[in-house]
């Protein structure tokens, strides 16, 4: 099982973010008919219901939704950036609102680049992951140009520098603690969120766990109702969904 690397060279860490399509798993179940939808409680909407679940990741939608569906992914993956694009709209507005399907993402972190990230993503709470992860998602390539620029020698010495600095440099370097503060994320609450060691162990944690338990060697991967599904696509993962009585 591939571990998660803090002091591999810049180029190393850069490859990882080329992520492949996620391997084939279990084609998903499917129902026989639609599932019926659901309404919100009065005054509310299923995209407004955040909150996080066992697994450490967040979910959105009716917690008792009949059709549960997850995303391991990366925020420094291309493939999770093109589903974003595709799907965070219609997924939200034509699945979630219905309260047929809960969507959760869990964050599936590859290198230090994705960790620091991941954090700030999760730094406002529950209720602005989603935008907050979407928007992350977009500026890929402005992280990408930074984490080149910074160089092998500023990059090594920030890995090893002290854990309680090492994502805050990390993030500075990268531009995201101000690209976060023009999100609603203040610098202090950045800092303090990148120093907080036991966040980032937990997300690799879980990471790791998700790796041995649904053979994870490639993200996006998609469960549904708990059973790894063949798609890496908006197309292929509302098809299972349909499948599913989602329609």
């Amino acid at each position: 099982m591939r571990r998660f690397n803090y002091i591999a060279p810049l180029a190393f860490a850069l490859a990882l973010t080329a992520c492949g399509e996620a391997t084939e798993g279990e084609s998903g179940a499917s129902a026989s008919g639609s599932v019926d939808g659901v309404e919100a409680p009065a005054g509310q909407k299923w995209s407004e219901m955040v909150s996080k679940t066992e697994a450490g990741g967040i979910v959105m939608g009716n917690p008792d939704a009949p059709i549960k569906l997850v995303e391991y992914m990366s925020i420094t993956c291309s493939h999770c950036k093109d589903f974003g694009e595709q799907a965070f709209a219609p997924l939200r507005d034509n699945y979630v609102e219905s309260g047929r399907v809960s969507f959760e993402i869990r964050n599936f972190v590859r290198d230090p680049l994705d960790l620091s990230a991941a954090i700030l993503s999760r730094c406002g709470g529950e209720a602005p992951f989603f935008p907050l992860t979407e928007q992350a998602l977009s500026n890929q390539g402005t992280m990408f140009e930074k984490a080149q620029a910074m160089g092998e020698d500023t990059y090594s010495s920030i890995l090893q520098s002290e854990p309680k600095t090492r994502f805050v440099r990390l993030a500075e370097q990268l531009g995201l603690i101000s690209f976060f503060q023009q999100r609603g994320i203040s610098e202090d609450q950045a800092k303090a969120c990148l120093a907080d060691t036991a966040t980032a162990e937990a997300l690799m944690s879980d990471t790791q766990k998700a790796a041995e338990e649904f053979n994870i060697e490639g993200t996006p991967t998609f469960l549904i109702n708990g059973q790894k599904i063949d798609g890496s696509n908006w197309a292929m993962v509302e098809t299972k969904l349909k499948e599913a009585g989602a329609r």
